[in-house]
C-alpha cells in the first residue's frame, strides 16, 4: 500500500512511540489521525496530525469514533494499534508476605489496556474496511516481552495474545484484501521505558544487546512503515530488538 495519501489511525499516538510512528507516517504523506485519552498531549500534537480523544477500551466509543472518521475521510486505510501500557509485577513477591500474590485487578487492567484495546479497535475498523471494500492494513505493536519476561506476567500475556490475534486475523482478513502484521520492539529509549526500568537494568540490557544500545522510536516507526509498504507481507511478527532475545 502506498503510504502517501493513506488515511491512517494511530492509537495511543499523542506521546512517545505512538507519536514517533504518527509523525513518521505523516512525513511519508499519510493523512494521520491520532487517537489518545491524553487531552493535553493531543492539544500539543504537531501540525498536520488530527487529534481524536476517546477510550479505546470502550467498544461503543471505538465504533462511534471509527464511523465518524470514515464519514469525514471516506475510509480508514491503515490502523496502527499502539495504545497500551508497560506494566511489571512479580507473580510471587516473597519480600512482601502480607500480599505475596500478583494482584488480579492489576492483571486485568494490564490485559484490558494492551489486549482488549487491540481487539476492540480492530473489530471497529475492519467492519468499516469490509463494508467499504477497503484493502487495508492492520499493524499491531507487540513487544519482545511476548516471549515471556521475568516480572511481567500480565504484560507478557497481553503481548503474546496480540501476536496470536495478529496471525489469526492475517488468515481471516486476507480473503478480504486486508493484511495484518505486528512489530515487536525490544527495549526502546522512551520516557515510559526509563520510568519502568532502573538505570542498572538499562545498562544490563544494553550490554546484552549485540548492537550495544536501546532502540530508538524511529527504528520502530520505520518498521511499521515497511509493513504498510509491502503488499505481500501478511501474518508476520517483525522483531525490532537489535538482536536481543529474552
Amino acid at each position: 500500500m502506498r503510504i502517501d495519501g493513506a488515511v491512517t489511525l494511530v492509537t495511543g499516538g499523542a506521546k512517545g512511540l505512538g507519536l514517533a510512528i504518527a509523525s513518521h507516517l505523516h512525513a511519508r504523506g499519510a493523512k494521520v489521525i491520532v487517537a489518545d485519552l491524553n487531552e493535553a498531549a493531543l492539544a500539543d500534537l504537531p501540525q498536520g496530525l488530527e487529534p481524536r480523544c476517546f477510550d479505546m477500551t470502550d467498544p461503543d466509543r471505538a465504533v462511534e469514533a471509527t464511523r465518524d472518521i470514515c464519514t469525514r475521510h471516506g475510509k480508514i486505510d491503515v490502523l496502527v494499534n499502539n495504545a497500551g501500557m508497560i506494566y511489571s509485577e512479580a507473580m510471587i513477591n516473597i519480600i512482601r508476605p502480607e500480599q505475596m500474590m500478583h494482584d488480579l485487578g492489576r492483571f486485568r487492567r494490564c490485559i484490558t489496556a494492551n489486549l482488549d484495546s487491540v481487539f476492540i479497535m480492530t473489530s471497529a475498523v475492519v467492519e468499516q474496511m469490509a463494508m467499504r471494500r477497503t484493502r487495508g492494513v492492520i499493524v499491531n505493536i507487540s513487544s519482545i516481552s511476548s516471549r515471556g519476561n521475568e516480572g511481567q506476567t500480565a504484560y507478557s500475556a497481553a503481548k503474546a495474545g496480540v501476536n496470536a490475534m495478529t496471525v489469526t486475523w492475517s488468515k481471516e482478513f486476507g480473503r478480504l484484501g486486508i493484511r495484518c502484521n505486528a512489530v515487536a520492539p525490544g527495549f526502546i529509549d522512551t520516557p515510559s521505558t526509563r520510568t519502568a526500568l532502573s538505570p542498572s537494568i538499562v545498562k544490563h540490557i544494553e550490554a546484552n544487546t549485540p548492537l550495544r544500545r536501546l532502540g530508538q522510536s524511529d527504528d520502530v516507526a520505520k518498521a511499521v512503515a515497511s509493513l504498510i509498504d509491502n503488499d505481500f507481507i501478511n501474518g508476520v511478527i517483525l522483531d525490532v530488538n537489535g538482536g536481543l532475545v529474552i
